[in-house]
C-alpha cells in the first residue's frame, strides 16, 4: 500500500461521512487505506462511520498522540495526516506521486484553501501561502505528507498539546531534509473562524506562533488556545 490517511478526530459525527465518501473517491482502494483517530473517550466519530473500509482506532485526546497512534498502525510508505474538515485536492496522490518520486524530499504538504468565496478568506489563503514561504514551516491543516520510514525515525509528532506540525517542521529542517510546499490547494472549513471570530482567531494564532518561536513551552501556551482541540489536552 502506498498511502497511508491519518485523520485525528473529535466529536465529528455529524460530517465524517461526507468526508470520508470523498477520500474514497480520490483514487484505487489498494493504493491507500484511510485510518480515523478518535480522541473521545465516547468513541461518537467512530461509532458515525458508516464505510467499513475505514479503520477505526482510538487514542488518548490529543492531536498529537492521535497522529502518532495513526501512524503506528499505518500500512502505507506514505503518510498523510489530514484534517477531518479539510479536502483534499482531485489531483493528491498524484502530485504527491511527483514530488516523492524524485528522491529529493522527505515530505510535504498543500497550498491552503477555504470553502468560502468571502474575500477575508483569500486575503487569509494569500497570507498563509506568504508565511508559510517565509519560514518553510506548512501548519497541519495544509495536509502534511512524509515517509513513514523517515517519520519513525525523527520519532513522529511530539506529545505536545499543540504546535506539533511546526515542531515537526523544525525537527526536519534541522536535520537539514527537505520538504515540499505544492502549488495544489485543499480546502478546509472556515467554520473554526466564523465560530470564534476572524480577527481573534488570527491575532491569537499569530501570537503563540511567535511565543513558540521565541522559546515558550506549548504547555503554557495552551492556556490561550479555547477550543475542543485542547480542552481534554492533558486527558
Amino acid at each position: 500500500m502506498r498511502y497511508s490517511i491519518i485523520v485525528p478526530v473529535l466529536h465529528e459525527s455529524e460530517t465524517i461521512n461526507r468526508f470520508i465518501d470523498h477520500l474514497s473517491s480520490l483514487g484505487p482502494k489498494k493504493a491507500f487505506e484511510i485510518i480515523v483517530v478518535d480522541g473521545s473517550p465516547g468513541k461518537d466519530t467512530i461509532a458515525a462511520i458508516l464505510n467499513d473500509r475505514v479503520r477505526k482506532i482510538t487514542a488518548k485526546t490529543g492531536r498529537a498522540r492521535q497522529m502518532n497512534a495513526g501512524a503506528a498502525v499505518a500500512k502505507g510508505e506514505i503518510l498523510i495526516f489530514l484534517h477531518a474538515d479539510t479536502q483534499l485536492p482531485l489531483s493528491a496522490f498524484a502530485r504527491i506521486e511527483s514530488v516523492m518520486g524524485q528522491g529529493r524530499y522527505v515530505g510535504g504538504a498543500f497550498k491552503l484553501g477555504f470553502q468560502s468565496e468571502k474575500l477575508i478568506y483569500k486575503a487569509l489563503a494569500w497570507w498563509v501561502s506568504l508565511r508559510c514561504r517565509l519560514t518553510k514551516i506548512p501548519y497541519g491543516d495544509q495536509a502534511i505528507f512524509i515517509e513513514k520510514e523517515y517519520f519513525s525515525g525523527i520519532g513522529g509528532y511530539s506529545d505536545i498539546p499543540l504546535m506539533e506540525d511546526v515542531d515537526l517542521m523544525r525537527r526536519i529542517k534541522k536535520r537539514e531534509a527537505k520538504i515540499c510546499v505544492l502549488h495544489d490547494r485543499v480546502m478546509t472549513s472556515p467554520r473554526r473562524w466564523e465560530e470564534e471570530g476572524f480577527i481573534y482567531v488570527n491575532l491569537r494564532n499569530t501570537l503563540l506562533f511567535i511565543l513558540y518561536l521565541l522559546g515558550v513551552a506549548p504547555q503554557r501556551l495552551v492556556h490561550f488556545y479555547k477550543s475542543d482541540r485542547t480542552k481534554h489536552a492533558s486527558a
